[in-house]
């Protein structure tokens, strides 16, 4: 039987300290007392222990091209039609308060609910849905 690994999710950034505190308020995260403070990186975790951690390291260069991995942040479970797109908006609302940008609406078709296309603070892409 094959053991379960816990991993973690690696972002490139050129601020890891709001980069990370963006998405603690995203996931009702907390950044650990190790990764406060200006530092080359930063991380956020589930105070709960049931999410992966969340890394956040400096680079020098800038973002050039879509993400190849993105977040889902699963907001619509369960719903579907214009109840998904509501809850799908109104998060979306929260989250541009805080520095996202929404990119497009993905109406659902026949093989998939509806999803809402963002980027974080600094450009990286996610989904709402």
């Amino acid at each position: 039987m094959a053991s379960i690994r816990q991993f973690q999710v690696t972002f490139d950034c050129a601020q890891p300290e709001r980069v990370a505190r963006f998405w603690c308020e995203v996931l009702g995260y907390v950044i650990p007392p190790q990764a406060q403070g200006e530092q080359a990186w930063s991380a956020c975790v589930d105070p709960s222990g049931a999410g992966p951690r969340l890394y956040f390291q400096r680079v020098p260069e800038g973002k050039a091209v879509k993400n190849r991995v993105h977040l889902d942040v699963r907001v619509g479970t369960g719903l579907v039609g214009e109840a998904r797109v509501t809850a799908l908006e109104a998060e979306c609302a929260r989250l541009v308060e805080l520095g996202a940008v929404r990119v497009r609406l993905l109406p659902a078709d026949e093989d998939n609910e509806s999803c809402l296309l963002m980027q974080d603070v600094e450009g990286n892409e996610f989904c709402l849905d």
